[in-house]
């Protein structure tokens, strides 16, 4: 967890054999690009942990996904890109994507994710550096996402 440049709220989720290694580096990337790692809890607080399931928009009607994920429980529908994107509780996540898949075939894609409760607006300076410091965490070989709450 920490803050980018402009106070923008970050998630880092990282997979490693090496604990101490990771954490320095990705101190060291925050550093370098405006950003400061924060303290356990200093940024989770403003993000949801919910699970995650796509459909794509050309094969299902939004009033197929809706009535779907409603029957099977789901939090939350929304519209994204070229998908029906449905938002579960985390702990329903399995139970969810079983019941839609049974009704609606094999999603696009499950995932569990942070979800930002509210987002804030950054400059193009702001955004440019944050774009930055985001480029540079993913090239990072133990990183495995990146959440930010930048809307």
């Amino acid at each position: 967890e920490g803050f980018g440049p402009a106070g923008a709220g970050l998630i880092v989720e990282v997979l490693t054999d090496n604990r101490n290694r990771a954490a320095a580096n990705i101190r060291a990337l925050f550093g370098k690009h405006g950003g400061n790692l924060g303290e356990s809890g200093s940024v989770a607080f403003m993000f949801d942990r919910l699970g995650r399931i796509s459909y794509s928009s050309s094969t299902l009607s939004e009033d197929a996904v809706m009535e779907s994920a409603i029957d099977a429980g789901a939090v939350d529908v929304e519209r994204e890109d070229d998908d029906h994107v449905v938002f579960t509780a985390f702990e329903d996540l399995a139970r969810v994507a079983e019941a839609m898949e049974a009704k609606l075939g094999p999603a696009r894609t499950t995932a569990v994710v942070w979800r930002a409760k509210t987002s804030v607006a950054l400059t193009e300076d702001g955004e440019a550096g944050l774009e930055r410091l985001i480029d540079a965490l993913e090239d990072e070989d133990d990183v495995q996402n990146v959440w930010t709450n930048v809307g």
